[in-house]
């Protein structure tokens, strides 16, 4: 047990910031689940709504990882890292036209 009040209040404030800490990284899972469930269905049924419903989680998921990362509870390469992630697996279902164009030239040739 702690020996002097400064001591007993910095183990008050330690688990205080770590409650807020645990909240701050629950929601980043919670909301990268959220976009990856959403980049699942966008694959299986690519629609318009679909698109939307994609962006608007990635906005919300990224926008809770730089706030994460501006509270110091993610290194912000760590939060750069997550938003990686989530551009390349955006990119991995979409498939983009540049791609697409470079395979396409490969194989007739």
């Amino acid at each position: 047990m702690a020996n002097t009040k400064s001591a007993i209040k910095r183990i008050r404030v330690a688990e205080r910031n770590r409650l807020r800490n645990k909240a701050y990284k629950s929601a980043v899972k919670t909301l990268t689940k959220r976009y990856h469930e959403a980049l699942a269905t966008k694959a299986s049924n690519p629609s318009e709504e679909n698109s939307r419903l994609v962006q608007e989680r990635m906005s919300a998921a990224v926008s809770k990882i730089d706030k994460a990362v501006k509270r110091g509870v993610l290194h912000k390469n760590t939060g750069a890292r997550k938003k990686s992630q989530l551009a390349r697996a955006l990119k991995a279902v979409e498939g983009t036209p540049e791609t697409t164009e470079a395979t396409a030239e490969a194989a007739s040739a």
